[in-house]
């Protein structure tokens, strides 16, 4: 499917790139050594993916509009389009399929776990910097990408469906756990949801996957440049941007590691983060927005336990797994972590309030 896109150049090879669980991506080098990313996106997780390509047209325009009204000294750069050679921004395959391509952002890097508090910093930079750089946009005019997204009471009623459905008399200890676990949590799906119902909360625009892996990081200076993979940018809760990078940023063991009960809450790290978030954002964050932050660090690794968990009920249709258990043994270690963050409550909400 390169070739249907407007490269500007012959294509040398195509592999694939990077370790989504959604989409399937792609690194074209052409034939002047320029790189591209490749993607089909996932129709079962988006059913109506222009609406990706919509909102990002309105977020580059919009973002390029702010920098360039700013002067900023340090942008946020964007993966710019690449139309196909018909002018669209996307291309179908004979097949269905949903292909985009995206200029590739040279000389960067991805980290799987932060080392030390410039990093974080770093990460809380970039984070912060597209919320500054987003926060005015009107929510009405992005569409949702992936209806009920980060809708906690929504997720908690599919697990109550997935299980309710009849398992092997022997189910093992871990699911058991994991059972228990969320049904003595249930009150927390509700928190910030209903917040936002009742007007304490209001919706702006979000990237919606703040894991490590989408951030962005100049290979030589090693200062955050871009925030990448953009398919969830829509209308929703910043905390919900605030939780997920923490849940991921602030996490020494990582996304799974071999005993889920490493997973921890680094509040080092999670205080580097949210010390330079800050720093961006206080021009336009309420008091209510800081109240509930600590409920955001509290819901989200709670919420993906939970989505992996019901994945794991439901047979592992949504996210992809190597090996029998895996999504239950991911759903054990945000759980761990979810563990860390109530052990280390008044600690995280103090520091809140000092910075």
């Amino acid at each position: 499917m390169a070739g249907v896109f407007d490269l500007g150049d012959g294509i040398r090879d195509v592999r694939a790139h990077g370790q989504g669980l959604i989409n399937d991506t792609f690194l074209v080098i052409t034939d002047s050594g320029r790189n591209v990313i490749l993607q089909r996106i996932n129709r079962h997780v988006f059913p109506e993916p222009a609406r990706i390509m919509a909102n990002l047209r309105v977020l580059a325009e919009h973002v390029r509009k702010r920098q360039a009204g700013e002067g900023c000294a340090r942008e946020l750069r964007l993966p710019g389009i690449i139309p196909a050679r018909d002018g669209k921004d996307f291309a179908i395959d004979p097949q269905g399929g949903f292909w985009r391509a995206m200029h590739f952002l040279d000389n960067t890097i991805t980290l799987t776990a932060i080392t030390g508090k410039a990093q974080a910093e770093e990460t809380g930079f970039a984070l912060g910097r597209f919320h500054a750089l987003t926060h005015d946009i009107d929510p009405a005019r992005m569409h949702e990408t992936l209806p009920g997204f980060h809708n906690a009471p929504a997720y908690f009623a599919r697990f109550l469906r997935a299980s309710a459905r009849p398992r092997a008399p022997a189910a093992s200890r871990d699911l058991l756990y994991c059972l228990d676990f969320v049904e003595t949590r249930r009150g927390l799906t509700r928190v910030l949801e209903t917040a936002r119902r009742e007007g304490r909360l209001r919706t702006r625009v979000i990237h919606g996957d703040t894991k490590l892996n989408n951030f962005l990081f100049d290979a030589d200076t090693g200062r955050a440049i871009s925030l990448i993979d953009l398919d969830t940018v829509q209308p929703g809760l910043i905390h919900y941007d605030i939780g997920d990078c923490l849940r991921s940023c602030a996490n020494p063991a990582g996304e799974c590691p071999g005993d889920p009960a490493s997973a921890r809450l680094d509040l080092d790290i999670g205080e580097a983060i949210l010390d330079r978030y800050f720093a961006e954002t206080r021009g336009f964050l309420t008091r209510g927005d800081r109240d509930y932050i600590y409920d955001a660090i509290h819901l989200i690794p709670f919420e993906l336990g939970l989505r992996f968990f019901t994945d794991h009920l439901e047979g592992d249709h949504y996210f992809k797994t190597d090996r029998p258990g895996q999504n239950l043994h991911r759903a054990m270690t945000q759980f761990a972590l979810t563990l860390s963050v109530e052990k280390h409550e008044g600690k995280i909400r103090s520091l809140i309030g000092k910075l």
